[in-house]
């Protein structure tokens, strides 16, 4: 299964993000810090018109999950909404400016053992987007297309001594995406298939703990 990057996809993910039952912080997430990620959407860049998600490698030099499999994102300044933030931490991170009208919506917010709460953003970056890296925050960057997490295989559920939920994998171009990260992603694939499916329960490695 393959998806074009068209005013179709774009009309039908908008559509399912306003009908998705956001759920928000609640008792268990209080103190947490919060923190916005982007689902950012765009071509692939072999001239296939298919859709793709923007997936970066952390630096190595970031105090906190150097060298990890990350969506564009981070802390939450003062006073910004969630969705303003993943549009900054877009600018900041991979260079490209956009506004409002590209988000099409929010997933549910997830905990995290490091102390954060993120809420993913989902957002369309347009036609032919131009990036320009921030190496301080970013290595290097992957457009994964959506044809990817879309098989029923990419997602991967373990167990581990430490914890009695089940840690969630996926599995995207031949390399492995843990939680949080996977956690968002799947819900998003979810979504992507006109499911609703929670993952605030999916357990994270304990190397992302810290």
């Amino acid at each position: 299964m393959s998806f074009s990057y068209d005013d179709n996809l774009r009309g039908l993910l908008a559509e399912r993000c306003a009908a998705f039952p956001h759920l928000g912080p609640t008792e268990l997430s209080a103190g947490l810090k919060r923190a916005a990620v982007a689902v950012l959407l765009l071509e692939t860049d072999d001239g296939s018109g298919e859709a793709a998600f923007l997936l970066t490698r952390r630096a190595k030099g970031l105090r906190g999950h150097s060298g990890q499999w990350a969506l564009p994102g981070g802390r939450c300044d003062a006073g910004e909404t969630v969705t303003q933030a993943a549009l900054r931490e877009i600018e900041e991170e991979v260079g490209v400016t956009l506004h409002g009208d590209a988000v099409l919506g929010t997933l549910d917010d997830y905990p995290t053992r490091s102390g954060y709460l993120i809420t993913p953003v989902v957002v369309w970056a347009g036609l032919r987007p131009v990036l320009h890296l921030n190496h301080q925050e970013v290595a290097f960057v992957n457009r994964v297309p959506l044809a990817e997490i879309a098989r029923e295989e990419a997602a991967r559920f373990t167990t581990i001594p430490e914890s009695p939920r089940r840690l969630i994998h996926m599995d995207i171009n031949r390399t492995t995406v843990h939680a949080p990260t996977a956690a968002l992603l799947y819900q998003f694939r979810e979504l992507l298939a006109g499911r609703v499916t929670r993952v605030a329960e999916l357990e994270q490695p304990v190397f992302a703990w810290r």
